[in-house]
């Protein structure tokens, strides 16, 4: 049949915008969908609210960028990034790994259960069933362990105790069992069972339960048995292979203001309690999993019923003002009369935040790549802000709004130093010139001496605590403005051992036994 040039024409057209568009919705496909493109389904209602309040609590803190996910059902009904995933301003894409700190307990509780319901861990046999070497001071309550009192945070090991496990950066294949050995001198700071006292040690024990009951080490037991299951293909439990695959880079805040910080090493020793990477869309079928009975896309890694357990909590907390429980790795707090599982998670580059609305099936995570001012209070807050959006409820106030300020005025402190001394040398010139004016001796110790000796008085004895608890290098991780303010007048020595590296590496700290002034280091900082 003859058809006219024009037909010809159209018909080359009409083939050719065809391709374009098909094209177009195949690459959006497969941007948007590891897996199922079927569960990604843009929802009708406006996610512009939860948006919007990002957003703006992203430019109240300071956070480079983000990463949002929400799931209704068995379905990702939003997806966004916002800011920029590293310096030069790419946006964060839902495949864009974050390490998503302690989010990683749940992941840990959830392999527990796993082995839980295969047979080969019994939640209330003692710990010492599977790890016969475990002990802390004393003896009987080291005995009194079990595993149910490690997953609902009840064992009674302290809170403080295990921060500064955050500090050690041994990477050996030993070092969490290291670190867990060297609790045998460690006294509880409650007696077992008694109440709740939120501790990584717990989770990092648990992921040794968890290598000696599978024959597994823990990082192959969570990519064999969680992530490959649950098609968490841009999940990792290395760095190095998460850096290879376009891990965002994390930020740390220097007084208020943040700095790309790509270089921090990370601490393999509690991996099993705050550092697995993954990113929105992953985290997006593992919300889908706990929202569905343990099921994802016809995968059922856990039963109904073990994911109840999972959920439930069982021990009174109060989280950052907020009365709840806590159970297997998860926050069980009500907003209103609505209840709603939850974690925050802080490293010290990443920030993160999840949470279910189970009597609604919906969940959301949001991934951050800077951990504001080190408070995860403050992470908190912005999370169950999005969740009260999610959940169809108006956001508390904030209630933390003055730290970012606080963090703000450090730097003032050895301006008012210099100021002082240059008041004092003043007034000295005035009692010489005009003697009459001098005050008495006992005014001049107490109110020329003494007294603007209290605000270093106060620093050096924060700074003596910290040294004494080792929580010098921990704060130094999470706050490390205020670390190195605190080591300003000390010797290289002790800057060097709390790994204050901004102050060490500058040819002015490197002179023997010279004090870097206050105003020296903060320099430096900005």
């Amino acid at each position: 049949m003859a058809r006219s040039e024009g037909g010809t024409v159209n018909t080359k057209k009409l083939l050719l915008g065809s391709f374009v568009v098909g094209t177009g919705l195949a690459l959006t496909r497969r941007f948007f969908t590891a897996t199922s493109p079927s569960r990604l389904m843009r929802d009708s209602a406006s996610y512009d609210a939860v948006d919007a309040y990002v957003e703006q609590q992203m430019r109240r803190l300071n956070i480079p960028g983000a990463s949002l996910v929400i799931v209704e059902g068995d379905k990702i009904v939003h997806l966004r990034g916002f800011g920029r995933a590293r310096p030069g301003g790419e946006l964060p894409t839902p495949r864009t790994p974050f390490f998503i700190g302690s989010l990683t307990k749940s992941f840990t509780g959830l392999a527990v259960m796993q082995l839980v319901e295969s047979g080969k861990v019994e939640p209330d046999a003692p710990a010492q069933r599977y790890l016969p070497w475990f002990r802390v001071a004393d003896a009987q309550a080291s005995a009194q362990i079990t595993v149910r009192h490690l997953l609902n945070q009840t064992s009674g090991l302290p809170y403080f105790a295990s921060g500064t496990a955050l500090a050690n950066f041994a990477d050996d294949p030993n070092a969490t069992e290291s670190q867990v050995r060297a609790l045998s001198t460690l006294k509880l700071a409650h007696p077992v069972g008694s109440t709740c006292n939120y501790s990584n040690f717990n989770y990092n024990i648990l992921g040794l339960i968890v290598e000696s009951a599978s024959g597994e080490p823990y990082a192959d037991y969570i990519q064999n048995h969680i992530f490959n299951p649950l098609a968490m293909s841009h999940s990792y439990t290395s760095k190095a292979l998460a850096k290879q695959n376009g891990l965002a880079t994390g930020y740390r805040h220097w007084f208020s203001i943040p700095f790309p910080a790509p270089n921090l090493p990370v601490m393999l020793g509690s991996l099993p309690c705050g550092w697995l990477i993954s990113c929105a869309e992953d985290m997006a079928h593992y919300l889908m999993a706990h929202l569905n009975g343990g099921c994802y896309d016809n995968v059922q890694i856990l039963s109904p019923a073990g994911i109840d357990e999972l959920h439930r909590g069982v021990a009174e907390y109060v989280k950052f003002g907020l009365g709840g429980l806590y159970g297997m790795g998860w926050f069980d707090i009500n907003l209103g009369q609505t209840k709603t599982f939850s974690h925050s998670g802080n490293v010290p580059d990443f920030s993160t935040f999840m949470a279910l609305v189970p009597a609604q099936k919906k969940g959301i995570v949001l991934l951050m790549n800077a951990d504001p001012y080190g408070m995860p209070p403050i992470t908190e807050e912005i999370g169950m802000g999005v969740t009260a959006l999610l959940a169809g409820q108006q956001p508390a106030p904030i209630r933390l709004e003055f730290i970012q300020w606080i963090m703000r005025l450090p730097p003032l402190i050895p301006l008012l130093q210099i100021g002082g001394v240059f008041a004092t040398r003043g007034l000295i010139r005035r009692w010489r010139a005009e003697p009459e004016h001098r005050p008495s001796r006992g005014r001049i110790w107490g109110q020329h001496i003494l007294l603007p000796l209290i605000p270093n008085v106060t620093l050096a004895t924060i700074l003596i605590y910290l040294r004494s608890t080792g929580l010098i290098r921990l704060l130094h991780q999470f706050m490390p403005d205020l670390s190195c303010l605190f080591l300003s007048n000390q010797p290289p020595s002790v800057m060097r051992e709390a790994g204050c590296c901004f102050c060490c590496r500058v040819a002015f700290c490197g002179r023997g036994g010279t004090r870097t002034p206050d105003f020296y280091c903060v320099i430096v900082a900005l």
